[in-house]
């Protein structure tokens, strides 16, 4: 299947008109500069007083009408209330505004037609401006009239201005955009929200012994495990070796939790009877709030705790404590290891659990969300087409969503966002989505947000102190072939608050020393990554407004290690593509060999007889010419962010027959069963294969990088050591340098440390083209 040629999937630059904010002493302070300036006409409704009653009885059910052209926004209404209190904030964007004159009338709800009470008329050119960070205007008294100009009984407090989206009543404002929208719970959903992740820890559950077992058919010999449950989260041990009522285990079990705690750890002691039939000799639970928490490798005591049996007596389960049997554990919450919810390919956090071992930022990221062009249509609404669009960005614990833009193929969000930064080789994902909870879920099953495309960039590919302004494809891949879903304009500045702290982070593990002194198994990271994605999108989904799972599983890329040949394919061409220097090399070194430019084979002679007379040069040779060739390719530096590359993803010419496969379900639902079985163990096998050969590709690809200038302070780093290197090796005896060479290499495990070493640790931050991948 061959894309269709009109469709441009490449990254362009732009050149929007953006704002001029003001610099503040707090980097974290938003000064709006990364977005065009939208002026909005703010009316902040606080209260009433002495209103007068309107109905029989003599009461009055308040509420307040803001009225601008076709505009009109209502607050809620109070029963029987003549002091009654909104403070609630209308916006209204200039750019549709359609009148000269802003009403605010004050009515009475009623059954059939609610009634007049009276209103304040302002003149839209004498409504004084504000332009933030200034003090917020204060509202003021204002007499109500009748529909004729005359002074009535009762007074509104308000206070009337225009501003931006800077301003601080921006987020929780009524939008004229929202008319459409009615119910609490759908204009709540279409606002701009900060979210953040539970904070999530590793769970130690080390399993010792149990002693004083009492099974119930004591003439044979019990076949014990311990059966661990947190949540959601279940395991157990391996049957105890030691077939006694003292059974010994001495295992780890490894379990995700997420402040605030909520749920005990349960453990059950149980027997295993028969085949499928197991009995339960004790249990206990812990509430997670009193384990100890450890930040290094130092070991933690452990304790003996009772464990309970429970029986059943008249169909009513009660507490048998005749004889208390103790299990010895040693329990403990992690604060070392950082909780990986993300794909370690573009983490956008690595720091270690425990507040404690954070190091400082080392800058500031600011994100502008500008606007989005030529959406495609996601749903229909009244016999037509539309979309109703939103976006979300992840960038370590903290997630925006931007306001819901109602009925728009081309929305406009002008939203700025800032986070801080702990390490450069990171990456921070937007998606844009369609809100299908407007209007309630009208489809099977609920509602689902419907996905229009995500974009990634690494920090580490960015220069610091530049604003890149560039329009980013969406792509999305269907069961029919990769579809652009539109473009999305972004802003991105990173500003580095000490350039020495971030170059010396090139030296530091990618990973907290826990994972390296006591590294997770591959097994081990899976399942709780597995586990760390269902925690972080339940917590978020209970949010109001929530952000839904389907969201937090399309940002944190869940089912991304799901089989896929088209996946396979685009790995297999990365490697081609690594390998192809090293293919271009020995094309080369053939065409000396035969002669084919006599000239230059005449020179290769000379610095080869060069070389072997004076073998100190090979090696200050070498790092010189690495030298100047990333000098060379500086010229050349990539000017542009990563994006989502069509044709590196094999997403372009993708056969229907993959395609289809790729979006089967796991397990398949193709026929027969036998058919199904073999499918999926194929596909689960070849998804090993795929993550070992897109790693391998990986490590080729930061090679590549070294000299690319695709991170411009890790490739300036390494230039400046190969000029050094050059210089030392050139002063240096080449015997000297094979000597100490090889003494280190071959030193005594005494001398080794566990943590990886700082080249090795500079090689794993380089950047790899797995942000661009699909």
């Amino acid at each position: 299947m061959q894309r269709p040629p009109q469709e441009d999937f490449s990254l362009k630059e732009t050149k929007p008109h953006l704002g001029v904010g003001k610099v503040t002493g707090d980097k974290l302070t938003s000064t709006y500069d990364l977005v065009e300036q939208m002026q909005y006409l703010y009316v902040r409704v606080v209260k009433a007083k002495d209103l007068p009653a309107k109905d029989v009885t003599g009461s009055l059910d308040p509420y307040v009408e803001v009225r601008l052209g076709n505009y009109r926004g209502t607050t809620r209404h109070f029963e029987k209330k003549s002091n009654p209190e909104w403070n609630q904030v209308f916006a209204f964007s200039k750019e549709r505004i359609q009148a000269s004159v802003l009403e605010v009338n004050v009515k009475d709800k009623d059954f059939i037609k609610d009634d007049f009470v009276g209103r304040v008329t302002f003149d839209l050119n004498d409504i004084p401006k504000r332009v933030p960070p200034d003090s917020p205007l204060a509202p003021q008294w204002y007499r109500l009239e009748d529909r004729s100009g005359n002074k009535v009984k009762g007074e509104l407090m308000l206070a009337v201005w225009m501003g931006t989206q800077a301003d601080e009543a921006f987020p929780e404002s009524w939008h004229s955009d929202a008319a459409t929208v009615s119910g609490a719970d759908a204009l709540a959903n279409i606002r701009s929200k900060v979210y953040l992740s539970p904070k999530l820890w590793y769970l130690r559950v080390n399993v010792i012994e149990a002693q004083d077992l009492i099974p119930g058919d004591r003439s044979r010999f019990p076949e014990v495990y311990v059966k661990a449950i947190l949540g959601n989260q279940a395991l157990r041990t391996r049957v105890s070796m030691s077939k006694t009522i003292n059974p010994m285990w001495n295992e780890d079990l490894m379990f995700v939790a997420a402040e605030p705690f909520e749920e005990p750890l349960i453990l059950s002691v149980e027997d295993r009877v028969a085949p499928n039939k197991d009995e339960v000799l004790g249990r206990c639970a812990i509430p997670l709030q009193y384990i100890d928490r450890r930040l290094d490798h130092r070991p933690i005591n452990s304790k003996w705790y009772n464990l309970e049996k429970h029986i059943i007596v008249e169909g009513e389960k009660k507490k048998e404590i005749k004889f208390a049997s103790r299990i010895h554990m040693r329990l403990y919450l992690e604060g070392g290891y950082h909780v990986l919810d993300e794909s370690t390919h573009y983490s956008s956090d690595l720091r270690p659990t425990a507040k404690q071992l954070w190091k400082s930022s080392i800058g500031v990221l600011e994100l502008g969300i500008l606007n989005a062009q030529g959406l495609s249509p996601m749903k229909t609404k009244d016999n037509r087409a539309t979309t109703d669009a939103y976006c979300v960005a992840k960038y370590g614990q903290k997630w925006v969503r931007t306001r819901t833009i109602i009925d728009s193929f081309a929305p406009k969000w002008n939203e700025q966002y800032t986070w801080e930064v702990f390490d450069p080789c990171t990456v921070i994902t937007i998606g844009v989505f369609d809100n299908c909870h407007l209007h309630g879920g009208d489809k099977p099953g609920g509602a689902r947000d419907s996905r229009i495309g995500k974009v990634r960039i690494r920090l580490s590919t960015l220069e610091t102190d530049r604003v890149y302004t560039h329009s980013y494809p969406l792509l999305v891949l269907h069961p029919t072939g990769v579809k652009k879903m539109g473009e999305i304009h972004l802003a991105v500045r990173f500003t580095c608050s000490s350039l020495m702290n971030m170059m010396h982070m090139y030296s530091q593990p990618l990973l907290p020393k826990m994972h390296y002194i006591h590294p997770l198994t591959v097994t081990q990271l899976d399942s709780l990554r597995h586990q760390a994605t269902q925690i972080v999108s339940m917590r978020l989904n209970r949010a109001e407004p929530p952000l839904r799972k389907e969201i937090v599983e399309y940002m944190l890329d869940v089912g991304s290690h799901m089989w896929s040949m088209r996946r396979s394919k685009a790995n297999f061409f990365r490697i081609m593509g690594v390998l192809g220097g090293l293919i271009a090399i020995g094309r080369w070194f053939d065409q000396i060999c035969n002669w084919k430019n006599p000239i230059t084979t005449v020179l290769i002679h000379i610095l080869f007889l060069i070389l072997v007379l004076y073998p100190e040069l090979i090696l200050p040779t070498i790092f010189l010419y690495l030298f100047l060739i990333g000098v060379w390719y500086y010229r050349w530096r990539p000017r542009h962010p990563p994006h989502m590359d069509t044709r590196l993803s094999c997403a372009d010419n993708a056969h229907p027959d993959e395609l289809d496969e790729e979006f089967d379900t796991f397990p398949t639902s193709r026929p027969p069963d036998i058919v199904r079985m073999r499918y999926d163990r194929l596909r689960s096998i070849a998804g090993r294969i795929q993550t070992v050969v897109g790693d391998l590709a990986t490590q080729g690809e930061r090679l590549q990088s070294l000299l690319s200038w695709r991170d411009p302070r890790a490739t300036a780093l390494f230039v400046i050591f190969c000029l050094i290197a050059a210089i030392v090796l050139y002063m240096t005896p080449f015997q000297v340098v094979a000597l100490l060479s090889g003494v280190y290499v071959l030193r005594h495990p005494r001398f080794r440390h566990k943590l990886p070493s700082a080249p090795l640790n500079f090689f794993r931050r380089l950047p790899a083209r797995t942000d661009c991948m699909l």
